[in-house]
């Protein structure tokens, strides 16, 4: 993925330094004569309104260069804001979740090893533009001792109508354990179009992704971290479970949603014939050169028994084609309504069958489903909303009922209900899965799951407030299967288990900022509940974020200065922990973490389309003991000093 970074900048520094300066481009003007070289040229400047970012269901924003405390929260590797995800010690690494409310639900098989997929770009998470004058977006930021995290973005509109983008989000960072390297690529093109008319739509876009981890398999005496011995202020003498293992993610995708008018023009009654095409491989590598490990001396095998001695080598191959088809008929009194058929056509595969002495694993799982749905849109005067519900028609039980309604009181308040109802097929590694390692075989039949869930959320100047209850069914979960002898010399086995109760899970999210002429006051809460007969489930029950900050103009309004503190807490909870394996979290019931305070200090300033982050990532750490983790078996960041910027030109 280099070569795409190093084409990517080639190809800013060209367009760059060949866009015309005299001035922007305004696409509602005709075109000068360029052999009218008397007349004078009058400059347009064109709106924000016209630096459009849209997503795949064509909701829009725009761009925006400012700097507010949101924009705080998202100067991360995530490029949003990571409130309710607990990061581990090293960038580029995964990410412990503490509100189970960010969780979503595919109605389809999807490929699994969840664990790597947080900076993962999903189909609808591509985002399009549209653009008057070419718009650059540079992102820079350090990461854990050597390395660097940037993304790159670029985007111009060739016509009024044709929009290209492409980007390239790269991190590389060392981190300050032992075999923790992190190197990630994101590789992003994008092409939207649409006729003068608006008869036709499309939207297309081509990913290629890679996600390389070195997994250590997290600290084996966990007290030589707690203790605090100036000896171990170098975490690279703290002894790791596997000193080189490395797991893999990559994955390409090529995506096309477009929709065709009927009619030439648009009128009170229009049908259209709608299409969207997607089609994906992923693949995942565990490898691990050296099977044994040592602890303080001792050999440990850390996930039991393996077929080989060394060079363990997992790989999973996975590749799905998703077609719908859709015809909609929209009127502009009662709203739109689409029927849709798709077909969803996936294999997950290996290259052999296992075959014991009490059982097989088969080596691939295929699966054809077709689903017949239809979805009502609605939107008039302060109400919109949108009605889905689809089934399958082939042998496999799937079902997904979705009702969302949106109020918009005025500008400044908004209120949200949606409710859904889904059956959903288990992710392809929960039902199969090959190992080296022979605990870590298994092919299974599991039973749909089924979420209820209602939600609400209230947008109001006195207050933000969201709120969630789901009722989890036939829960599909990674367990902590290993005995008591092999915990006892540290091995780790862990299965795919169903619990067959019933989950309730609440969570009830405020926000609120308070303001004192130059000074703010950010306060962000979650409060969370599970009811459930067995330790399934964990989460915290309460998460905080309270942000005191100071903002103010300088140099003659040259210079817009933010600097602050930012505080971040949640209780004490059993958290999941991480198997490097199956790239995936388990539950374990043995260790809590939390009841830590996390404080960072930062300066963030921003001069004409240039913002720049200057941050002392968890200095408090320093003083109150080394009682923080990200899982029981790994640390979390200690005291990090970070600096960043986001640099944009529009023309």
């Amino acid at each position: 993925m280099r070569i795409y970074l190093k084409l990517l900048f080639l190809f800013i520094s060209i367009v760059a330094f060949s866009q015309n300066k005299k001035g922007a481009t305004d696409f509602n003007s005709s075109y000068q004569n360029m052999s009218d070289s008397t007349k004078s040229i009058k400059k347009k400047i064109a709106t924000i309104d016209r630096y459009r970012v849209i997503t795949l269901d064509r909701d829009t924003t725009y761009i925006d260069t400012s700097l507010t405390i949101q924009k705080e929260y998202s100067h991360n590797y995530l490029r949003k804001d990571n409130f309710g995800l607990l990061p581990f010690p090293n960038d580029g690494q995964t990410y412990n979740t503490l509100q189970y409310s960010l969780t979503g639900f595919s109605l389809y098989p999807e490929f699994g090893f969840k664990a790597k997929h947080f900076n993962f770009l999903e189909a609808d998470q591509i985002r399009y533009a549209s653009v008057a004058t070419p718009v650059t977006e540079l992102y820079f930021k350090t990461t854990q001792l050597k390395g660097q995290s940037v993304d790159s973005f670029f985007t111009l509109n060739t016509s009024p109508n044709l929009n290209f983008s492409i980007a390239y989000r790269g991190l590389r960072s060392e981190g300050k354990y032992m075999n923790q390297l992190a190197s990630t690529g994101n590789f992003r093109f994008t092409t939207s179009y649409n006729t003068s008319n608006q008869q036709y739509r499309a939207n297309f876009h081509y990913v290629q992704q890679d996600i390389l981890n070195e997994e250590n398999g997290g600290i084996t005496t966990v007290s030589d971290f707690e203790s605090g011995d100036v000896d171990y202020k170098n975490r690279q003498r703290l002894e790791v479970f596997l000193t080189d293992a490395k797991s893999f993610l990559k994955g390409k995708r090529v995506f096309l949603d477009h929709v065709f008018r009927i009619s030439t023009l648009s009128k009170s009654n229009n049908l259209y014939v709608n299409h969207q095409f997607n089609y994906e491989n992923k693949f995942f590598e565990y490898n691990q050169a050296t099977v044994p490990s040592t602890l303080s001396g001792t050999i440990v095998y850390r996930f039991g028994d393996s077929f080989k001695t060394s060079g363990i080598n997992d790989q999973t191959h996975y590749n799905k084609m998703y077609n719908k088809f859709g015809l909609t008929y929209e009127n502009s009194s009662i709203g739109k309504f689409r029927f849709f058929v798709d077909d969803f056509r996936s294999n997950y595969y290996y290259n052999q069958i296992l075959i014991f002495d009490n059982r097989t694993v088969v080596n691939i799982l295929s699966q054809k489903i077709n689903n017949l749905g239809s979805e009502y849109e609605y939107r008039k005067n302060k109400w919109n909303g949108k009605f889905l519900y689809s089934r399958s028609i082939t042998n496999q039980s799937l079902s997904n009922l979705d009702a969302k309604m949106q109020f918009d009181l005025d500008e400044e308040n908004q209120f949200t209900f949606q409710y859904q109802n889904i059956n959903k097929l288990p992710n392809n590694n929960y039902n199969l899965y090959q190992s080296s390692y022979i605990a870590y075989n298994w092919s299974n039949d599991f039973k749909n799951e089924k979420i209820n869930s209602l939600a609400a959320t209230a947008t109001t100047p006195w207050l933000n407030a969201s709120f969630q209850f789901s009722v989890l069914k036939d829960h599909l979960y990674f367990n902590d299967v290993s005995s008591v002898s092999q915990k006892l010399t540290h091995t780790q086995i862990i299965a795919p288990a169903q619990y067959g109760g019933t989950i309730n899970y609440m969570s009830l999210k405020l926000s609120k900022e308070f303001r004192s002429g130059k000074f703010a006051l950010d306060n962000t809460v979650l409060y969370q509940r599970v009811g459930q007969d067995e330790v399934v489930l964990n989460v915290p029950e309460l998460v905080t974020r309270n942000t005191i900050y100071f903002t103010d103009y300088f140099f003659k309004k040259a210079l817009y200065l933010q600097a602050g503190l930012i505080f971040n807490y949640f209780t004490k909870y059993y958290a999941n922990e991480y198997n490097p394996v199956v790239g995936e979290f388990f539950v374990q019931r043995e260790k809590q973490i939390g009841d830590f305070p996390n404080l960072d200090f930062f300066v963030n300033a921003k001069i004409q389309r240039t913002r720049i982050y200057f941050k002392a990532e968890h200095f408090n750490s320093l003083l109150t003991g080394n009682n923080y983790f990200a899982s029981p078996n790994n640390p979390y960041r200690d005291f990090t000093i970070r600096f960043g910027l986001i640099w944009n030109f529009f023309d």
